[in-house]
């Protein structure tokens, strides 16, 4: 394990240091920089507690994002950072790291202004990513014991998507695009058909799952098996759930810039079927 130099404390929680090869980098860590003075060592032991940023770019992002932040903020959250560590074993991420600490920031500074944008995204980030949302509400739920605003339930989408690109060490913005994608495919299916999808019913976890799952399979090129004889079923006997199917296709192959193989219309026209059957037998219930 190395071992390093201290060059300057920033704070109690930030110093720049120095590895063993000499090259600069800053170590995050709870309290990690209360009273070090230059040259003193950080053991090894506490090393392994710490966030090591050692690219450049993000050592200099960081260091501008909390240049103006109190110590209570950027305490609650390299303890929500260490949260994230802990329940996925794992964050090496620096991009991720920073950009989870400017959105905490951003999100801090826009509420203050009494300002709040609203997340358009939550009730798919909810379905699409349940065990990063429920990390993310332990750490909403933390810091908020903290902080000197409320974050709203929209956060916990917003630092849902962070965790998932943590996770899976995908970009936060192909994240973001793949999340609005399921988002506008869910209002064209409401337009055409002329429905309100309960955003809290199985149908609806159920059917945002099979839309995750087949854009999953897109980007990964997997093809499913396809069944003509029931291809040609479904077209003839429903063809407004076929034909919205093939209009979905277009739209995930204009976003996704990959094919789409023509099975997925026969499990999307049965999907449309079900969830429209569903809601009909509902409505004539209540």
């Amino acid at each position: 394990m190395d071992a390093f130099s201290v060059i300057k404390s920033l704070n109690n929680n930030v110093l720049i240091a120095e590895d063993m090869n000499q090259n600069e980098v800053i170590l995050i860590g709870k309290g990690i920089g209360f009273a070090k003075k230059k040259r003193d060592l950080i053991e090894s032991k506490t090393v392994e507690k710490l966030f090591v940023l050692r690219d450049r770019e993000e050592q200099e992002n960081y260091k501008k994002i909390i240049d103006n932040i109190d110590e209570k903020t950027l305490q609650s959250i390299v303890d929500s950072i260490e949260i994230i560590k802990k329940r996925i074993n794992t964050f090496t991420d620096e991009h991720t790291l920073v950009a989870l600490t400017d959105h905490i920031i951003f999100a801090i500074a826009r509420l203050q202004q009494g300002l709040e944008i609203r997340n358009p995204f939550l009730a798919e980030t909810k379905v699409l990513y349940p065990f990063e949302y429920e990390i993310a509400s332990e750490i909403v739920e933390y810091m908020n014991q903290f902080l000197p605003v409320h974050l709203p339930e929209g956060e916990i989408g917003f630092v849902a998507l962070h965790v998932h690109s943590a996770m899976e060490g995908t970009a936060l913005n192909e994240i973001n695009r793949y999340s609005q994608l399921v988002s506008n495919l869910i209002k064209i299916i409401e337009d055409q058909l002329f429905i309100t999808l309960d955003r809290d019913s199985m149908d609806y976890v159920r059917f945002v799952r099979h839309l995750r799952y087949t854009i999953e399979r897109v980007l990964n090129g997997d093809k499913v098996e396809e069944p003509r004889k029931m291809a040609d079923l479904l077209k003839e006997e429903y063809p407004v759930f076929y034909n919205l199917s093939w209009k979905l296709i277009k739209i995930m192959q204009q976003t996704l810039k990959k094919p789409v193989f023509d099975a997925e219309s026969v499990y999307l026209t049965i999907h449309l079927q079900r969830l429209h059957e569903n809601i009909q037998l509902k409505s004539k219930t209540n």
